[in-house]
């Protein structure tokens, strides 16, 4: 039997993917669970196994090819065929039948003089036959019925008003002409409100054809990345405030510990310390860890610590992210930044790894940067820019010493974090870096 594989729902809103290798060629036995392509979404690329075993009978894209969610891609002959193919089979024979017993069009009537025929069901789904009895039927959601006039279900199509979302106004709740035509309306004048954050539209590239250049497609993870960035630059108003931390006392503790955790492959890095201070902080400061609902007006707090952290990689910027830091040490955290950042730069990062954050961190410093601005992960409050430690002359007790400094940048949602809040926080991050003992006590 013939199985159309349609390229299936991955979750997280991903609508779409583009097949970056396929796994398996015409002719092919597979197994059921056997990877048969490799697909680039705009979060993660990842392998999409076969639901049967069996021949595969044609490929219906290219590598390179967008495929929707939905779309054919692979027809394979499965081995022999199951109940749910049979009930499938039984189905569709059974639409059929209903297909040619429905009874011809009504006529049109005026409204003034019609009664109600018929009703509409409130669903836009395709209501399949029964299979009740079989071992893979499942209740159906129940139909809200609607009283309409035939005048007034042919106008609501006429001018795309669902009509199961109209109230009528006739009796028993009749819906009448008029009723489409307010809802119409009312959908046109919602259409033409400004949103609250337009970003400007696209402009049109201009340059001389006499120049040398090269256009390179944007990757789908390159694309997200700039949808994000957009996002979170016209909807929150960011502002950032920056700080330098004299972190010689952790240096000599990091310093005592680092070659011993070596031995048990853990790289312990500052960054392990710097968010746990953050997480100190976001305790004593809820609204940094928190998002705002701007449809009820209303600042969620959010009661757990899940941090994600920045990650070069060579597809892009990812941000996998550290479930309930709060709940591990320093070390567990070491060890949790070396995993996660691994396996995204060598993408096998899985796409539940990269949600679920509540504050979000970006060492730049790991690469020379000192000071930056960082953009907010949206739709979380603020991040915290970490630059690269140096040392430097400072004042200390009246007298010039050299110091190992730690710069940060602490960008946050104006909307609801003023800046003597940006402040607090920096200064917290300062007293439990300056004082690593102060950090295990506290953290």
């Amino acid at each position: 039997m013939k199985f159309e594989f349609q390229f299936p729902d991955i979750g997280e809103g991903i609508h779409e993917g583009v097949i970056t290798k396929w796994m398996v060629q015409e002719g092919d036995k597979i197994e059921e669970g056997e990877s048969v392509a490799e697909v680039e979404t705009d979060k993660v690329t990842t392998e999409i196994p076969s639901p049967r075993s069996g021949t595969v009978l044609e490929l219906k894209a290219n590598k390179g090819d967008t495929i929707n969610v939905g779309d054919v891609f692979i027809i394979i002959e499965a081995g022999g065929s199951t109940e749910e193919d049979e009930i499938a089979e039984v189905d569709t024979a059974k639409e059929e039948d209903v297909e040619k017993s429905k009874p011809e069009k009504e006529e049109h009537v005026e409204e003034e003089t019609a009664g109600v025929v018929g009703q509409v069901v409130a669903s836009s789904d395709v209501i399949p036959s029964s299979t009740e009895g079989s071992p893979s039927s499942k209740p159906k959601k129940e139909s809200r019925k609607v009283l309409a006039t035939p005048v007034a279900r042919h106008l609501a199509k006429d001018l795309d008003v669902d009509i199961t979302t109209v109230t009528g106004s006739g009796p028993n709740g009749r819906v009448m002409k008029d009723d489409i035509y307010k809802a119409s309306e009312m959908e046109n004048e919602e259409k033409e409100k400004p949103s609250k954050t337009q970003k400007p539209e696209p402009k049109k590239l201009s340059i001389s054809k006499d120049l040398p250049v090269e256009r390179v497609t944007l990757t789908k993870i390159r694309k997200t990345i700039s949808e994000k960035m957009s996002e979170s630059r016209f909807t929150i108003p960011h502002t950032t405030a920056m700080d330098e931390i004299d972190i010689t006392k952790l240096y000599k503790f990091r310093k005592q510990y680092k070659d011993m955790l070596k031995e048990e492959e853990i790289g312990l890095t500052y960054l392990p310390f710097i968010i746990k201070a953050s997480i100190v902080a976001l305790k004593q400061y809820p609204e940094f860890n928190s998002s705002l609902d701007e449809e009820t007006d209303e600042l969620v707090l959010k009661k757990y610590y899940s941090i994600g952290v920045a990650t070069d990689t060579e597809r892009g910027l990812m941000v996998p992210v550290i479930k309930d830091a709060d709940k591990m040490s320093v070390v567990e955290i070491a060890k949790a930044i070396d995993d996660l950042s691994t396996r995204a730069k060598d993408n096998k990062i899985q796409l539940q790894e990269l949600k679920g954050g509540s504050f979000s961190v970006t060492n730049y410093g790991s690469i020379g940067g000192y000071f930056g601005i960082p953009i907010i992960n949206y739709p979380e409050s603020a991040i915290l820019g970490i630059g690269r430690v140096v040392e430097k002359p400072i004042v200390k007790d009246g007298e010039i010493v050299v110091a190992h400094i730690l710069p940060l940048s602490l960008s946050y949602d104006h909307r609801i974090i003023d800046g003597a809040s940006g402040a607090r926080f920096l200064n917290l991050l300062k007293e439990l870096l300056t004082d690593p003992d102060m950090l295990l006590l506290k953290g």
